[in-house]
């Protein structure tokens, strides 16, 4: 595992664009693989919808976990990398993989054992029941092998690679595509298995590129050797993995949580800013691709540099990261302004709903620039082993100051005082977390949770 990406010696900038280019394309993919199963599967009826619809929540979790374990990954492998231990990186990777299909079998197993009650808890009427059987009990079958291919893309990426994890995920995401609308309408020799067939085409299609993934990893990459278990070893390296994959599973569940006590807020004032705010919700998602793929990038760009003992080089990608997503982030606000109306008619053409996404598209992204800059320091502090002051930087964004001040707003303003909190939290915690990059600092040691709670 020699420097072939540039990680520790090539020009920070170039790398750094080298690395964020395929991961916005990796990226783009993931969104539209949910967009693809959610479009075809609508054509089948309302009921059919609304069972895939109960079954995000839960395929949610297993993906929080899959990130969570990722970021591990990503952070000690490329640590590893950058001191030279290759030797112990392949064993750590090997150790991680293995964690990753034990955990996720077991998640998938005592989920399907569960499945009618677990369903019924979040509100699935009888009359969706059978359909969620068909597509989850399929969809349990194939999550050990997802994980895998997220973990060990996460692999891939370590080593300052992520043109592969793009490509694979593309080809993922093409491979859905084409089996589709053959599996669910049958068409031609294909059955007509409807929802199930979109479980067997995503499945299929893990199975593909877990393939090609495990192809790089083991033979063509030499990332992974394959040892006899050895528990204190596991243990040992499980510890380590775990340090930051909890931590950074949990602080992907935030926000999730944080959007549905957002929306049952506006549910209480009016309804039709829960449908504008959805929308807005999935076009924040596009506009922070950027910000995103780069952060993606900068983690183990971060890990190998302080592996190496470069603490300079990985603190000046940070810093140069952050001003470049500021001035993006508010050089893209100026256009958005200017087409916030007809932005918003993409999505409705309810005057009511409309109102609402106007003033969501106008208000919310001038903000983003501190948004993308806390992103940014969330994700870097699990390259500087400091998982949980991530988690509590997120759980005070979310939880301490934006919550409350959208219950602030709800009171005096309506639907504006709320929206109006999102991007006053993200100026004051922008500017908060700006300050604090500046001051990052690596614990005295690597894995004592006691060293975690100063930044």
């Amino acid at each position: 595992m020699n420097d072939r990406h540039g990680l520790l010696t090539a020009p920070i900038s170039r790398v750094l664009l080298n690395m964020s280019l395929p991961n916005l394309i990796g990226i783009l993919t993931v969104l539209g693989f949910s967009l693809i199963d959610t479009y075809f599967i609508s054509q089948l009826g309302t009921d059919a919808l609304a069972a895939i619809s109960f079954t995000f929540p839960i395929t949610l979790v297993v993906s929080c976990v899959a990130i969570g374990i990722g970021s591990g990954v990503s952070t000690n492998l490329g640590r590893l990398i950058g001191s030279g231990d290759t030797s112990k990186a392949k064993v750590f990777l090997h150790d991680a993989l293995l964690a990753t299909f034990f955990i996720t079998f077991s998640v998938s197993v005592l989920g399907s054992i569960f499945l009618t009650p677990l369903f019924g808890l979040l509100g699935a009427e009888p009359v969706h029941i059978p359909l969620i059987k068909d597509y989850m009990h399929l969809w349990y079958l194939g999550a050990p092998i997802l994980t895998l291919l997220m973990v060990g893309n996460q692999g891939l990426r370590a080593t300052g690679d992520t043109r592969s994890p793009a490509a694979i995920m593309a080809l993922a995401a093409l491979i859905n595509l084409i089996l589709d609308p053959l599996l669910i309408f049958g068409i031609g020799p294909f059955p007509r298995l409807e929802i199930q067939g979109a479980a067997i085409a995503s499945v299929l299609s893990w199975i593909i590129a877990a393939s090609l993934s495990g192809y790089l990893l083991i033979i063509k990459r030499h990332l992974v050797e394959f040892v006899d278990f050895e528990r204190e070893r596991f243990q040992a390296n499980w510890q380590q993995l775990a340090h930051i994959a909890k931590p950074a599973a949990l602080m992907n569940l935030l926000n999730p949580i944080a959007n549905a006590l957002i929306m049952a807020l506006l549910a209480r004032i009016d309804v039709t800013s829960v449908a504008a705010f959805g929308a807005g919700v999935r076009l924040e998602s596009v506009l922070l691709i950027v910000v995103m793929s780069l952060s993606s990038s900068l983690v183990p760009f971060i890990a190998q540099n302080l592996g190496a003992g470069q603490k300079q080089r990985a603190h000046q990608a940070l810093m140069l990261s952050l001003k470049f997503v500021l001035v993006f982030q508010t050089l893209l606000y100026f256009p958005l302004m200017l087409l916030a109306q007809p932005i918003a008619e993409l999505f409705s053409q309810d005057p009511r709903v409309l109102e609402w996404l106007y003033f969501y598209v106008v208000a919310l992204p001038a903000a983003y620039g501190p948004l993308g800059v806390v992103i940014l320091v969330a994700t870097s502090l699990n390259a500087y082993h400091r998982p949980m002051s991530s988690l509590v930087l997120n759980i005070c964004r979310l939880f301490v100051v934006m919550l409350p001040l959208a219950l602030a707003g709800a009171y005096y303003a309506g639907v504006k005082g709320v929206l109006m909190a999102l991007p006053v939290t993200n100026a004051v915690m922008g500017l908060f977390c700006y300050i604090l990059a500046k001051q990052i600092t690596e614990p005295t040691t690597e894995l004592a949770p006691s060293t975690d709670n100063k930044l």
